[in-house]
């Protein structure tokens, strides 16, 4: 079985005393239904699942469910016999999106406070703000991901104690040894062929072959461009039309959403698409990267709706899209091959799995730097340049950036293939790698600027 962090999470949630119901949200495949089914089982005798999509497309039991014993009425009719109380008792509602007035409903479920809820969805952004009453103080809203490396490294065999030892390292800002060094950017090039999915990453360990990989991967790309069956047909065909670009975008400079290519008329804003991105964005298969022109603390004050980025929410799925079944792109590191926009969208992945909104930097005159992070304890912004070639070291808007009094920036990062870490000024180099400690409450972790 995979780890994952988010169990973790779920066990303290459901084991504690709080009335909210706990609401797991993300991509459809990410392994949402089977990490609450292994905690679920694990601490109640009595499991009770729903999915709620297999109920709209059979005897849709909970269509004009409205009431908590209507609701109680029909869950009997499948299990009445695991009905029992609370703390023995955990009823999943899974895809709660397909009827969005059980989101409603779960105030008052909460309230009564008969059995143990959880529940889990997929564009439950969107559903939420067609709820007509939302349940504020009801639920626990958690956003889940496709794995992140770390977990990556722990389905590869890596311990608890080799990764804690190097995050004390990267606290240091101490690079790792020579085969370490080596051992851990191999993985990482295996990881951005491989990526997060599940079934994917299940894959890649039971048969080690890349077309058994791509297949997976391939699969459920195709299945994300389709699911937005709700929408009528113009909407679909927009929503896949500006899904289909983001691989072609990240190959651009500018890396950014150009509105005028999604239907190749002009005169199109924004505005003109807000919902399909909208639902992009909710449904977790893309990432948003907001523009900033003004980088003070904290960035969303300062954020700009136009200049958007997105990535795909997997970096297996682009590699896959990009290189198809040819893995010496990624792992031999070739000259000819820039792997400036992989490496951009692993690092996107990265930050948002460990809580940060994405932000980048774009002025005219001074350039654009990749990423901008929220640090709490400096109460300032964090550049963050990603590299994925040998000249690391040549970033002017970077430097531009750091220059500006006007910024206050206290410290930068520039991530590369690189294996020592070094200072040049506020701007610290350390390996790619060491992103997966980049944690939302790192500013608070002591680190040795």
């Amino acid at each position: 079985m995979l780890y994952r962090k988010i169990e973790s999470l779920i066990e303290e949630h459901l084991k504690s005393d709080s009335k909210k119901i706990l609401l797991i949200d993300g991509a459809r495949q990410i392994g949402k239904t089977y990490i609450i089914n292994h905690v679920g089982k694990k601490l109640f005798e009595n499991y009770i699942e729903i999915n709620m999509i297999a109920d709209s497309l059979g005897d849709r039991l909970f269509e004009n469910t409205k009431t908590v014993e209507d609701f109680y009425l029909q869950v009997s009719m499948l299990a009445g016999n695991k009905m029992k109380n609370k703390e023995n008792t955990l009823i999943f509602i899974d895809e709660i999106q397909a009827y969005p007035h059980l989101l409603t409903l779960l105030k008052f479920l909460s309230q009564d406070n008969k059995f143990t809820y959880i529940a889990s969805g997929s564009l439950l952004g969107v559903t939420l703000s067609q709820t007509t009453s939302i349940p504020m103080g009801s639920i626990r809203k958690v956003r889940m991901f496709p794995l992140d490396f770390e977990e990556f490294l722990y389905a590869n065999g890596m311990n608890e104690l080799a990764i804690s030892s190097m995050r004390k390292k990267f606290e240091r800002f101490e690079a790792l040894d020579e085969s370490m060094h080596n051992k851990m950017l191999d993985l990482f090039r295996k990881f951005l062929l491989v990526g997060g999915l599940p079934d994917a990453v299940n894959a890649y360990l039971e048969t080690k072959n890349i077309q058994a990989v791509r297949d997976i991967q391939d699969e459920i790309h195709d299945y994300y461009a389709a699911d937005a069956s709700k929408y009528d047909d113009e909407m679909k065909l927009k929503i896949r039309r500006i899904y289909d670009l983001i691989p072609s975008n990240m190959e651009n400079k500018k890396k950014r959403i150009v509105v005028q290519s999604i239907e190749n008329k002009r005169g199109k804003t924004f505005n003109n698409y807000a919902d399909e991105f909208d639902y992009l964005i909710s449904a977790g298969i893309a990432l948003n990267v907001q523009v900033i022109s003004n980088p003070t603390f904290p960035l969303i004050e300062s954020t700009g709706k136009n200049l958007l980025k997105l990535y795909l929410n997997d970096v297996g799925i682009l590699t896959g899209i990009l290189y198809g079944n040819n893995i010496k792109a990624v792992l031999n590191d070739e000259r000819s091959i820039n792997l400036g926009s992989v490496y951009e969208t692993v690092v996107a992945s990265e930050l948002i799995a460990h809580g940060h909104k994405l932000f980048y930097y774009d002025n005219r005159s001074k350039g654009e730097v990749d990423y901008l992070i929220d640090d709490y304890d400096s109460l300032s912004a964090v550049p963050i340049e990603v590299k994925s070639g040998k000249d690391y070291t040549v970033h002017s808007a970077l430097n531009t950036f750091v220059q500006n009094e006007d910024y206050h920036i206290k410290k930068a990062f520039v991530v590369s293939n690189e294996r020592k870490v070094t200072q040049n000024g506020k701007i610290t180099y350390i390996p790619i790698y060491y992103i997966m400690f980049f944690n939302a409450d790192w500013g608070n972790k002591n680190l040795q600027f």
